[in-house]
């Protein structure tokens, strides 16, 4: 967990994407969807566009950054992509001093990203006479995929609630006091809830305050951090050799998760050595068990612990004061 020594922001940063434009024609809204969260810039059926341009519109807690406690308040839009270690920033303008409310566009070059770039807003301020500290992150980050002609997120993980108790899959009966199962064996990995474990989907499916939505937050985040653990195992477990015994990568979604967790298990190798390193380990057992953190840490960041654990600190720290005051 990252722990700041300083103030944060307790309250939420999210953004939305307004407009898309790319080289000199304005794109149709329906190149981007706010619930998917997803731009795709696939929609005009031409390779040879050159750059984009993003319209954003951010909202901060503005009684937060009103109460005086930070300086020189900073809102920066950001957009990454691993695979090409691209990164592309600008700055968002508050429309009205105090409203919260701040917009801008973000424009990228098309050769310098390659399929998918994850977007995401910044807030940076002074704060205790210390410039450029970070004091707030945007919650939800937006995917800007390249080659999609339709904003919507490949399906790769299915919810499914169930009685483990008396439920119709007896083969969940076992693990009636478990609160949740994950099951990687088929073509896309299933989460099954238990319904008769009482308040879970209750929790998972609620709103409320929000002390509520941050304990229901790092509830998911623990659901993410087994499911990310038990699906790496899995995939790593199935792989296929060529004929020299040489590891493949496997397609699918396990294709993905080795792929984008290998990064984190193996930093100082190539994907393809990570992949044979990875097997070398597993199937002979030596520095298996060393990998295991690595393999949690890997886990625990694709579920977003420790960002969601800080919000609920922030929370609770915000409430008590409350509380107090």
């Amino acid at each position: 967990m990252r722990v700041f020594p300083y103030k944060t922001l307790a309250g939420e940063v999210s953004f939305r994407v307004t407009a898309v434009r790319q080289d000199r024609a304005d794109l149709d809204i329906s190149v981007f969807s706010s619930q998917e969260k997803v731009v795709a810039l696939h929609h005009v059926e031409r390779a040879d566009w050159e750059s984009a341009r993003l319209s954003l519109a951010a909202n901060l807690p503005a009684k937060e950054l009103a109460n005086g406690s930070c300086e020189d308040v900073a809102v920066i839009a950001v957009l990454t992509e691993k695979a090409t270690n691209s990164r592309t920033t600008t700055l968002l303008r508050e429309n009205l001093v105090g409203s919260g409310e701040w917009t801008g566009q973000l424009r990228f070059w098309r050769s310098a990203y390659q399929s998918q770039a994850e977007l995401s807003v910044m807030v940076v301020a002074t704060v205790d006479g210390v410039a450029g500290r970070v004091i707030g992150r945007s919650k939800d980050d937006w995917l800007v995929d390249l080659a999609a002609r339709t904003p919507v997120r490949k399906k790769e993980l299915q919810v499914s609630e169930v009685d483990f108790r008396d439920g119709p899959h007896a083969w969940l009966h076992p693990f009636k006091d478990s609160p949740w199962f994950i099951e990687t064996a088929g073509d896309v990995p299933t989460v099954y809830l238990n319904t008769s474990f009482d308040g879970i989907s209750e929790l998972l499916n609620s709103g409320g305050s929000a002390m509520e939505k941050a304990v229901r937050d790092m509830l998911a985040a623990q659901i993410a951090t087994d499911v990310w653990t038990a699906v790496f195992h899995s995939a790593v477990s199935d792989l296929e050799l060529d004929a020299e015994g040489a590891p493949q990568w496997p397609g699918g979604w396990r294709d993905a998760v080795l792929r984008g967790m290998l990064a984190d298990v193996l930093p100082d190798q190539s994907g393809a050595d990570a992949l044979r390193e990875i097997h070398a380990r597993r199937i002979e057992s030596s520095g298996w068990n060393e990998l295991q953190p690595r393999i949690n840490y890997a886990a625990t960041r694709r579920a977003k612990v420790a960002r969601n654990l800080g919000t609920a600190i922030r929370v609770l720290e915000a409430s008590q004061k409350e509380s107090q005051g």
